[in-house]
């Protein structure tokens, strides 16, 4: 879909297009785009078809505003769940005494500026590429945001983030060869996101959950967010009262923070706690030991072991029921005399490929069990579990 063709869908006759597509969702593409040529012609019914499967795609991360809003595939992948760009837009209301005039340098689609301008926030928003930048404008029209939220075709570069009260930057991470996960070849890259920081007030920069701990500003706030139990992203805080790491989780709104605590190492005991992941990518393991009054079974492997069953949102309980050195025919040995037919396999600091395994187990009965491939004390070891218990 070019310019010209989206700019085509917002007309009557497009939106009548776009209707009729939307009606189209799920039947068989060649007679879909059959029925919508015999009215509009290719171009049309091709940006038709397109936002419709677009559409039906962003319900996940948008819920019902999906029905209204528009998309590019690109925009669409990386853009923030609702929920998520929710939460950050509440944490900045809540720091600031009148709505902050908030620059949003790498608009993209617009999904964080428009829960920036939902939560009261006057937006000013920028995108290299014009075709993303109109169907950021639709989003806020379409969305009743269109006071609140200007938008134009700016390179990130050129945005002077010391005239507002905030700055927001979501960088794209993907390029010719797909996703990248080095923030070097963000774009824009690195360099020019960390200038843009460097003369902000405040700031809050969207980067990948993974991004390397040296990549992070000094004096900044990393903090990791998880939505129903998959971290979804990270954000990186300035100029605003934070903590050195922190892990959020959505949708109960949890927070933890660096406290200092060290997880000590000991034996396995009743139970094992697997950590939530935006806990363990801020490196709050010894935290969350702390909470279930737990230990590690091993001091490289984020798996914290036991005696009493502790209920905490930061961590999935397993009551363990063995645990033996790895070994393929002991453990299927052992599987089969418990008639587990069906297992969840779970590994962290093992080199063991799962769907292999599972083939190789050649798992026969009625019963459940998780299981895990770890190591304990540096030896690969395999935990066997009954399935999660509630937390």
């Amino acid at each position: 879909m070019d310019l010209d063709a989206f700019n085509e869908l917002l007309t009557p006759r497009g939106q009548r297009a776009l209707a009729e597509a939307g009606e189209l969702v799920g039947a068989d593409p060649v007679a879909a785009a059959t029925k919508l040529r015999k009215t509009y012609d290719a171009a049309l019914t091709s940006a038709a078809l397109t936002q419709a499967g677009l559409r039906e795609r962003a319900r996940a991360k948008f819920g019902e505003d999906a029905e209204r809003m528009y998309f590019t595939p690109h925009g669409l992948e990386q853009s923030t769940r609702a929920e998520v760009a929710e939460h950050r837009a509440r944490r900045l209301a809540r720091s600031w005494p009148n709505p902050p005039r908030v620059v949003d340098a790498c608009c993209g689609i617009g999904g964080d500026f428009l829960a920036l301008a939902r939560a009261g926030s006057t937006v000013t928003a920028v995108d290299t590429d014009p075709l993303t930048a109109a169907v950021a404008r639709a989003n806020a029209e379409a969305l009743g945001l269109g006071g609140g939220v200007t938008v134009s075709v700016t390179d990130a570069a050129d945005v002077r983030p010391e005239a507002y009260d905030v700055l927001f930057a979501d960088p794209a991470r993907r390029t010719s060869r797909g996703r990248t996960f080095d923030p070097m070849a963000y774009s824009p890259p690195w360099p020019v996101v960390l200038d843009l920081i460097s003369r902000a007030a405040r700031a809050c920069v969207k980067v990948a959950p993974g991004i390397p701990y040296e990549f992070i500003p000094g004096g900044a706030e990393a903090e990791w967010v998880s939505y129903k139990g998959e971290v979804k992203e990270a954000a990186l805080w300035t100029g605003l009262p934070g903590a050195e790491r922190r892990a959020t989780l959505l949708p109960g709104g949890h927070t933890l923070t660096a406290t200092g605590a060290e997880a000590p190492v000991g034996p396995v005991g009743r139970y094992v706690y697997e950590p939530d992941g935006a806990a363990i990518r801020a490196h709050l393991v010894g935290e969350v030991s702390e909470m279930v009054n737990g230990r590690l079974l091993d001091p490289m492997i984020a798996y914290i072991t036991g005696d009493n069953p502790i209920d905490t949102p930061w961590a999935t309980r397993y009551e363990i029921t063995d645990v033996l050195p790895f070994s393929l025919k002991k453990l299927r040995a052992l599987l089969r005399e418990r008639r587990i037919g069906n297992v969840t396999i779970k590994k962290r600091g093992s080199a063991v490929d799962i769907e292999r395994l599972r083939s190789d187990l050649r798992l026969n009965g009625e019963k459940s069990a998780v299981i895990i491939l770890t190591r304990i004390i540096d030896k690969p070891s395999v935990i066997i579990c009954d399935t999660a218990l509630p937390a």
